[in-house]
């Protein structure tokens, strides 16, 4: 009989708990206006060639050496795939793939990496649920040639700002 009471008791603190839990939960809020104009929506070009991400890397490797950074530097076409991969002397074994990441990301959603490492900092986690390879860290970007998408370029050895700077040098010779 006491046990029969004990969990009586106990389901019925279980309902009262769990009732108060419901009535604190804050209601759905309304979405956000619908754009009638798709963001980041670049057609699609012909891919970088060899000699153009060769230039590319050029400038963002100069770019690093003016600040003695020693970064991971990758060219990637349309659709992710490496054009060019480049390491300076005594750059972070780790960041090659990282390198890699950030150019597939930015190539394959056309917009600048570090729009995802915002969406996390300010607590919209979903971003990873989009693809497993997305690379959420500033560093990577389109490259856009004449208004079409032919690749991007990742940079990734340093701080998040130091790839950003380093990497956005070569991106800004395709125009």
């Amino acid at each position: 009989m006491r046990s029969m009471i004990s969990i009586a008791l106990a389901a019925g603190a279980v309902v009262a708990i769990s009732s108060q839990a419901l009535a604190q939960t804050p209601a759905p809020t309304a979405p956000a206006a619908v754009p009638e104009k798709m963001p980041f929506d670049i057609p699609y070009g012909l891919s970088i060639g060899l000699d153009q991400a060769k230039q590319l890397v050029a400038a963002a490797e100069a770019e690093a050496k003016k600040h003695n950074w020693k970064m991971n530097i990758a060219v990637v076409d349309t659709n992710g795939e490496p054009v060019l991969f480049e390491r300076m002397e005594g750059a972070q074994i780790a960041s090659g793939s990282i390198s890699i990441g950030k150019a597939r990301t930015a190539a394959r959603f056309r917009r600048e990496t570090r729009l995802f490492f915002n969406a996390y900092e300010s607590g919209h986690t979903y971003v990873a649920t989009l693809d497993p390879t997305l690379t959420a860290s500033p560093g990577g970007f389109p490259l856009v040639e004449n208004g079409k998408l032919i690749g991007a370029i990742g940079c990734s050895g340093g701080t998040g700002d130091q790839d950003a700077v380093t990497c956005k040098v070569g991106a800004e010779l395709v125009k």
